[in-house]
């Protein structure tokens, strides 16, 4: 198993990283002030304009260390990666697959149930560890609703039926999700998601959430040799990494929103730690951004055991995990993509 290594964040929007011998350089106006070595890291998630040089550019990609630049509020650019490991029989299955309904969707009916089981039992943690707090009444009611849709779902095969039934559970999710947030202030209430820009704080954590959790994804699908831009769930789309926003998908309840949920119910942001633009959208400040970004890194770095492989790993190692074993179903290993059920 692939080991955890460190995610290089930098979160300077004037910073600047170059290579000297085998390490990063971080400099500033024209100054080095931090160097990082290049073998501790797995990824470097750059939120500077400022960019970085070709030379280590090309020495990430020799080493399989992933490069990807964000705008300083965090919306992605572009991303860096070297040469695939894999072999072209599993891109060419990959990609036969994409082009039938009737092999594609099995593998996006199992990332809904899994991503609709998992926000199912997001609701059902929270109404064990907080039910003295919380009228769970609505929350139960929603995981009832999420349950009844699982059997659809798993034996769908229409693309468009899938979509309308994650459509549903999407709704009955969300529309409780203010309810598992415990922290009383009003300045970080859920009504409703927004994206593209978000329009409150807690739209901004899942937002900023996702945009991690979804390069993470990308890195592991290229990692195993499949094309993260060709998915299945997610169809083709100029630009779009179709592939790990389907990974992705599954991920979302356990990793995403159940860190953005810890992050707001023990008080970790404040108010002063997001800034709203004059068109509405809300935003991390550079200080909130850091604290989120080593939360984030510390989440990564927790045990589980993986539900199908058994296996204790980080959660970091969650989408490397699931990537292979979507790897081995195209390669006709396995007889169905086993989803990752957390609970």
């Amino acid at each position: 198993m692939k080991h955890l290594l460190n995610t290089l964040f930098v979160t300077s929007e004037d910073a600047y990283l170059s290579l000297d011998g085998e390490n990063v350089v971080v400099n500033r106006q024209q100054q080095a002030v931090a160097h990082f070595p290049l073998h501790t890291l797995i990824g470097i998630i750059s939120f500077s304009y400022a960019g970085a040089s070709p030379a280590l550019m090309g020495a990430c990609a020799e080493r399989n260390v992933s490069v990807a630049f964000c705008s300083p509020r965090g919306r992605f650019l572009a991303r860096v990666c070297g040469e695939s490991n894999g072999n072209v029989l599993l891109r060419r299955a990959q990609y036969r697959i994409a082009d039938d309904p009737n092999l594609y969707c099995p593998i996006a009916a199992a990332m809904v149930f899994g991503k609709v089981y998992n926000a199912r039992w997001s609701i059902e943690r929270t109404c064990r560890d907080h039910s003295l707090r919380l009228d769970t009444a609505p929350l139960k009611e929603a995981s009832a609703a999420l349950k009844a849709l699982l059997p659809d779902i798993l034996g769908q095969a229409e693309p468009d039926s899938l979509r309308g039934l994650e459509g549903a559970a999407a709704n009955a999710y969300f529309g409780v999700f203010d309810s598992m947030i415990l922290n009383p202030r009003e300045e970080f209430r859920f009504r409703g998601r927004s994206r593209r820009p978000p329009l409150d704080r807690v739209n901004a954590l899942l937002s900023f959430a996702y945009t991690l959790l979804a390069n993470d994804c990308a890195s592991a699908l290229e990692s195993v040799g499949l094309d993260s831009y060709v998915g299945f769930l997610h169809r083709d789309r100029a630009g779009r990494r179709s592939l790990a926003l389907d990974l992705m998908e599954e991920l979302r309840p356990s990793m995403a929103d159940r860190f953005v949920l810890t992050l707001l119910n023990n008080r970790m942001l404040s108010p002063e730690d997001f800034t709203v633009m004059e068109s509405g959208a809300v935003l991390l400040t550079d200080a909130g951004r850091r604290t989120f970004l080593k939360a984030w890194q510390e989440k990564k770095s927790e045990q589980l055991a993986h539900p199908y492989l058994g296996e204790k790993m980080p959660w970091g190692m969650v989408p490397f995990a699931q990537a292979l074993l979507l790897a081995r179903y195209i390669r006709g290993d396995l007889d169905a993509y086993p989803a990752f059920l957390w609970k």
